[in-house]
């Protein structure tokens, strides 16, 4: 009898511990996956990577914009208004005062874009509106007045569709992320340049597969002018 008892009993915890066990497990596993991260990490981080996503809200409005053909940029004149390869563009229109600029002037087009029937062509979208100190690297185009001879080139300019590492493999980013981090500024709607205007806007994480062909991944940080006493 008392054999009996204990082959009972041992079969009882057995069960309420498979049980418990099981919904130990069970509560566990619907629970949310967490990833530790270590802030000790010595690996490089490009600190403007979030800058990738800050036109993501207007990525499916890219898609559906129809293309139109008669106003169209190409790289030729995206580099026209550039002293050198990586400068800030000139600006190509009367500034109407020195002093008006950013949010009070610049970003009324240059933050979303647009067609200007002034200029006949699609307003380009910049990519750090939030740097509303536009005239310190933008600055108008002078044509009226007499300059200095002398040998300064531009340098070369990146082609288009060479800096892919193998045939039908994503290209890789031909230029720096500061000041550029904003992809679909340049990239995608009717003022990006045809040859580098992106097929697939929807797929916002772009650095999934595009990946900077430098190795300069060090942040620069802000100029800030010093002040003598």
């Amino acid at each position: 009898m008392r054999k009996r008892l204990g082959i009972i009993f041992l079969f009882v915890m057995l069960f309420i511990s498979f049980i418990t066990l099981w919904n130990y497990s069970y509560y566990k596993g619907k629970e949310e996956a967490y990833v530790p991260i270590d802030k000790t990490s010595k690996a490089p981080i490009i600190p403007n990577e979030k800058g990738v996503f800050k036109r993501s809200e207007h990525a499916l409005d890219y898609v559906n914009m129809p293309i139109d053909e008669n106003h169209q940029r190409s790289i030729n004149t995206y580099y026209k208004n550039r002293e050198f390869y990586g400068g800030p563009p000139s600006i190509p229109h009367k500034v109407q005062s020195e002093r008006n600029m950013g949010d009070n002037s610049c970003l009324k087009c240059h933050e979303n874009g647009g067609y200007v029937e002034k200029f006949k062509a699609y307003t380009p979208v910049t990519p750090h509106p939030e740097l509303v100190n536009c005239r310190q690297c933008h600055v108008p185009e002078k044509s009226k007045t007499l300059f200095v001879a002398n040998n300064f080139k531009k340098g070369t300019i990146p082609s288009v569709g060479t800096n892919n590492a193998l045939l039908g493999s994503p290209p890789a980013i031909p230029h720096q992320l500061q000041m550029r981090e904003n992809c679909l500024s340049c990239h995608a709607g009717p003022s990006a340049p045809k040859e580098i205007r992106v097929t697939h806007p929807e797929r916002v994480n772009c650095r999934q597969c595009h990946v900077p062909n430098n190795k300069v991944t060090v942040d620069i940080g802000s100029f800030i002018r010093k002040f003598e006493n």
